[in-house]
């Protein structure tokens, strides 16, 4: 059985703000078959999905094309830990 290292999030801080709102983490919508769909940014970390570096990466891309005001948010995947 293969061990996937799941231990990432995506996080998103707005850039104009300097930093006084707080970040929000994505959560990946998947339909019945486990397809990827899309992402969501909520505030709760706790209820953020926790992925690998590649499914961040897939969450991020699709973020930054289906999303009208990504280019305003700084993305970064970070460990679960931070």
């Amino acid at each position: 059985m293969e061990n996937t290292d799941q231990r990432y999030l995506v996080q998103q801080n707005k850039r104009a703000d300097g930093g006084a709102s707080p970040p929000v983490f994505a959560r990946v919508m998947r339909g019945k078959d486990g397809k990827f769909e899309g992402v969501s940014f909520i505030k709760n970390k706790e209820k953020a999905t926790i992925m690998t570096v590649a499914d961040a990466q897939e969450a991020i891309a699709w973020a930054a094309k289906k999303k009208g005001n990504a280019h305003e948010y700084e993305t970064r995947i970070i460990c679960v830990g931070q």
